[in-house]
């Protein structure tokens, strides 16, 4: 592993502080983007927003992660700080490459925001940014073996996994964005938690990415908390969702434990949560798995008579209370860390249960005065009960 040299610590406020104040710099030079091009989320059954809102915030999140890498670069030229986002050959991660794969998906984001790609398109840029980020090198090739001596290698397999684990690290952010300050928020809580891993570890790749993401979000946090007069979009939501997949795998690059495999996932369990009982929830009522419902945990929240920002505040403290269990996990011994895992894990799935989060929210049922299968919410209007039951 790299080992973080004496006199680099406090370099890291510096990057969380420059891209803090380039992400609230030109936050509302996003705004003006966005209504240019009418990228604008309008009011609508299934939005929460009541007033038209810009929705490309992702352009100030990453020009805030970007003005991080150009303080990085240009005080590593100065000797400030030691450079470590030039091409590695030790580790094979070519970084200028993997800048290349956050271009790919950033603009994938500002497209959907623009013109609304169908689910085939926006996946397609994804797998992109995906497949651009692997041929950089980041991917998983060597997995600690936890039942017996030695390693076990991945071969190919290496590829296809780390292809599938950047798509869903994007898909849980986009999917989990849907109340003012929320998706920004988890992402600041799961970065923070992210740096104290990676400067565990010593690698300070990911620690510098890191406080990129942190400061950026926060930055935005600025506008984008309740009442929010700018969303992030996809442009934000796919940047971030990648950006957390991308730290998360820094460290892996070589070996992995199963200790490293599983942190992220408990780091970032609130979304992924919310994303399966999403799949689960769709599958069960026979409806398309991208079609959008209201049953996402903010939803289900706001149904249990809690406002946006004690939504928001609860997913905050739900998210904090698994990425602090995740830091012990990682200094406590293999027993007390399976026992800390299951009893987040039970927490979780108790929250789970009592929000119904895996029942359906949208059903299919036949509208006589159109004469068509429709999907509806029940107790909507035109939910014929009767009809619904035959």
């Amino acid at each position: 592993m790299l080992g973080v040299p004496v006199g680099f610590a406090p370099s890291y406020f510096v990057f969380f502080l420059v891209a803090l104040i380039g992400s609230l710099a030109m936050t509302p030079c996003a705004k003006r983007i966005a209504l240019r091009f009418d990228a604008v989320d309008y009011p609508d059954k299934r939005r929460i927003n009541r007033t038209p809102t810009p929705r490309m915030g992702g352009i100030a999140i990453l020009f805030g992660m970007a003005c991080t890498l150009l303080a990085h670069l240009i005080g590593g030229y100065a000797g400030l700080w030691p450079s470590v986002l030039e091409p590695s050959p030790h580790l094979h991660l070519n970084y200028p490459l993997l800048g290349l794969a956050f271009a790919a998906v950033f603009v994938t984001g500002v497209i959907d925001d623009i013109r609304s790609l169908r689910p085939r398109g926006k996946f397609i840029g994804q797998l992109i940014a995906a497949l651009i980020a692997v041929q950089s090198g980041l991917v998983i090739g060597v997995i600690d073996n936890p039942f017996a001596p030695g390693f076990i290698e991945l071969g190919w397999l290496a590829y296809p996994i780390t292809v599938v684990y950047l798509v869903a690290y994007m898909n849980v952010i986009n999917l989990i964005d849907g109340l003012d300050g929320l998706a920004a928020g988890i992402s600041f809580i799961t970065s923070s938690t992210m740096f104290v891993l990676s400067i565990w570890a010593g690698r300070i790749d990911a620690a510098i990415l890191s406080t990129a993401v942190a400061g950026s979000t926060l930055g935005f946090l600025r506008y984008n908390f309740n009442p929010a007069s700018i969303f992030m979009g996809d442009s934000g939501s796919l940047t971030l969702g990648f950006a957390l997949g991308t730290i998360s795998l820094l460290s892996v690059t070589r070996v992995a434990g199963l200790t490293t495999l599983i942190i992220p996932f408990v780091i970032a369990a609130v979304p992924f949560l919310d994303t399966l009982s999403a799949i689960v929830r769709r599958t069960r009522a026979h409806v398309s798995i991208g079609q959008a419902d209201t049953g996402h945990i903010h939803h289900r929240l706001m149904d249990e008579g809690l406002n946006q920002r004690q939504s928001v505040l609860l997913m905050y403290a739900w998210t904090a209370l698994l990425c602090v269990g995740s830091l012990i996990m990682t200094q406590v011994k293999t027993t007390l860390r399976i026992g800390i895992f299951f009893l987040l894990l039970a927490m979780s799935v108790m929250l789970v249960q009592h929000l119904h989060l895996f029942e359906p929210v949208l059903l299919h049922h036949y509208n006589p005065k159109t004469g068509k299968d429709e999907l509806v919410r029940p107790g909507e209007e035109g939910f014929d009960e009767e009809a619904e039951k035959l």
